[in-house]
């Protein structure tokens, strides 16, 4: 979910307004309806195997990868979430990946969605395992072959605030049960089944990214094991369908980090990095807490943090043509400024980082939205296309298309001040550059 900001005069609109036209002559946006996708949604050509914020469409990655002909060789997503870009590539017809993530919950989604399992050692674990949960569940026999963990539940923070009692101890027994299992790509599978029923048995309200508790949750009691086994039920059923018939001869390098240069060299990066720091944009690390902290995260609730623009910086970013956008937003509120700043900082960082793991004639694809802050609109996908332009590539396009699966509304009150309305984030843009 995307937070815009509070709106300010109509002196600094004004100002903004011109620095802004010779700022667009630098990077020319050309608006390419086919890229809209419009009444698509990723189910639209892989259903998920796990809910995850802001997943880029595969479908959009691989018109991209169609269109400007890209190497049928490695490609690399340095900030690969749940995997979106994989899948564009599997389509497209390349079978190597490199990913990298900080987010634990996404590289457990990213890795299974890549790993074959031969179906029927699936269908034999999905029996056995919901077997095994009902007879340790309904049987006063003590434990069956394997003792309960007894960790994961301390590892929630604030854990009755959020869990029914009895939802705590069935989860306990199905997690206790994944973690029996000895085929670890299936174990890796299954979590992502219990990492939704984690969630869905929790206090936490429906179709939010960030931690709300529900309301009456005094009256909820959730069937954990219901939940699980419809959980499973739909995951298999995906993955044996959507996802196992096209990764039998895949190979991929997925890391819990952000990227690291290794002795891979890459004709491709496809990629949607984050918006905005996650604090204000998307909080992927809120998002994904629970499973993170159950499995051992020690830092899950500091996710977000650490994550691109996580911590303020000390100066204003003064490089470039987001220097004016910086300068505008420090007028109205300094430390918001400093706050955006180290998203510039991180993100420039993170770039530079790659640009020696890029061969000669490699082709990049950021896909980003521009976010605004204090009411001004910040150009995101021209300073992607500035930090590549003075690193050795050329800026071949930057394609603009329209949001149309995006569940928000066209406006919103971001001040809360009645009347006070403002546009949300309906466009993306697609930022094309290729190395000398």
């Amino acid at each position: 979910m995307m937070f815009l900001e509070t709106t300010h005069s109509n002196e600094q609109l004004t100002h903004r307004e011109s620095i802004q036209p010779s700022i667009a002559q630098d990077c020319f946006r050309n608006y390419n309806p086919k890229y809209d996708f419009l009444g698509q949604s990723y189910a639209s050509m892989y259903p998920n195997l796990h809910k995850y914020p802001a997943t880029m469409l595969p479908q959009i990655g691989l018109e991209l990868l169609k269109d400007f002909g890209a190497e049928k060789s490695m490609l690399l997503d340095p900030y690969c979430g749940s995997g979106s870009s994989f899948m564009s590539g599997i389509e497209y017809g390349i079978n190597e990946f490199v990913g990298f993530d900080m987010n634990p919950l996404a590289v457990m989604i990213a890795k299974a969605k890549l790993t074959f399992i031969d179906s029927q050692i699936i269908l034999e674990e999905k029996r056995n395992i919901l077997n095994q949960i009902l007879m340790q569940k309904f049987k006063n026999q003590g434990i069956l072959n394997h003792k309960l963990d007894e960790n994961p539940l301390d590892n929630i923070t604030n854990l009755d605030f959020w869990i029914e009692k009895d939802a705590q101890t069935d989860l306990r027994i199905v997690y206790s049960c994944i973690k029996n299992l000895n085929n670890r790509a299936v174990q890796n599978l299954f979590l992502l089944a219990f990492s939704e029923t984690l969630r869905e048995a929790s206090y936490t309200r429906n179709n939010e990214f960030k931690l709300f508790r529900m309301k009456n949750h005094e009256d909820y009691k959730p069937n954990v094991v219901d939940i699980f086994s419809k959980n499973l039920e739909s995951l298999v059923g995906d993955y044996l369908t959507f996802y196992q018939p096209k990764i039998q001869n895949i190979s991929f390098e997925i890391t819990n980090s952000g990227f690291r240069a290794s002795n891979y060299r890459f004709d491709t990066v496809l990629t949607s990095p984050p918006y905005g720091d996650s604090k204000t944009t998307v909080a992927y690390g809120q998002f994904s807490t629970f499973i993170n902290e159950w499995l051992g995260y020690g830092e899950a609730r500091k996710l977000d943090s650490k994550l691109m623009g996580g911590s303020k910086a000390n100066e204003l970013y003064n490089n470039g043509l987001m220097t004016d956008y910086i300068l505008e937003i420090a007028k109205v509120d300094k430390k918001r400024a400093l706050e955006v700043s180290s998203f510039y900082f991180d993100l420039e960082a993170s770039i530079k980082n790659m640009l020696d793991s890029i061969n000669r004639k490699g082709k990049v694809f950021f896909i980003v939205g521009n976010r605004r802050v204090k009411n001004i609109l910040l150009p995101t996908d021209k300073f992607i296309a500035e930090v590549f332009c003075k690193n050795g590539f050329k800026h071949l396009q930057t394609i603009k298309r329209k949001i149309s699966n995006k569940s928000m509304p066209l406006q919103n009150s971001p001040s809360n001040r009645s009347g006070a309305i403002s546009s949300t984030m309906n466009d993306e843009y697609i930022v094309v550059c290729e190395k000398f």
